[in-house]
């Protein structure tokens, strides 16, 4: 069995046997890898606390027939403001999520394993609940889906647009009824921004309500590429409004 070094995120675990745990990893190297960590879940295990969902770490593998093996496992990003607050763990589990639902198998993608990097470390800076819009918009980019909102994707008109039909991607004015969920235009304005590239203004000038205007818009987005309900985005709404 060859050996091989990597960097990766782990978006999920789950146990095997008795001892051991599969831990889903989306690697700068490789792509997205499911691979065994042998007696983690033991008491005395040297590394089962640095495969926890959110964590980067630097890995050490065998390559397996059906799944690779883990050997070694160090922190390279400790986010502690991530794992002690429960809303900032929520969001992180959905960005987590929108990256495991998504992404093929052994497929590297070095642009995303930058994005996702970003994101987990900005949000362990800042908190902003806008890091995961953000996220996930440049992330629709990356995956070819990015809704028109310039421009009415029925008639063409660029003005007036004051809906979105996420079946038709993008917006629609109000002279091609019916035009589908509200849509303003500081939503449509801050999703252009951060496909611009503008992220840092985004986060420091969007106001609460726009925020979340834009953050419910780019779940509806990721749920219909994926088609399925993120189930870690439930659970987080259900926490913000109990």
């Amino acid at each position: 069995m060859a050996l091989y070094r990597d960097e990766g995120v782990v978006l999920r675990t789950y146990k095997l046997g008795e001892a051991d745990r599969i831990v889903v990893l989306f690697t700068r190297g490789r792509g997205k890898i499911r691979a065994v960590a042998k007696g983690v879940r033991r008491t005395k295990s040297k590394f089962g606390s640095r495969l926890e969902p959110g964590t980067i770490v630097q890995l050490q593998l065998y390559e397996g027939r059906n799944l690779d093996i883990i050997t070694q496992a160090e922190r390279v990003v400790a986010f502690t403001r991530l794992r002690s607050d429960l809303e900032l763990y929520g969001r992180t589990s959905v960005v987590l999520e929108m990256v495991d639902a998504t992404v093929v198998e052994a497929e590297a993608d070095p642009a995303l394993y930058k994005l996702l990097a970003g994101a987990l470390n900005e949000l362990e800076r800042s908190g902003n609940p806008l890091v995961v819009a953000a996220f996930a918009a440049k992330f629709l980019a990356l995956e070819g889906v990015q809704p028109r909102l310039d421009a009415c994707v029925r008639c063409g008109a660029g003005d007036q647009l004051e809906g979105i039909q996420l079946g038709e991607g993008g917006a629609v004015c109000v002279r091609c009824p019916p035009t589908g969920e509200p849509l303003s235009a500081d939503v449509r304005r801050a999703f252009a921004l951060v496909l611009d590239g503008q992220v840092r203004h985004v986060l420091d000038a969007t106001s609460p309500e726009v925020a979340l205007e834009l953050e419910t818009l780019v779940s509806r987005l990721i749920e219909q590429h994926i088609e399925r309900r993120l189930k870690s985005s439930a659970v987080l709404y259900q926490q913000m409004h109990n």
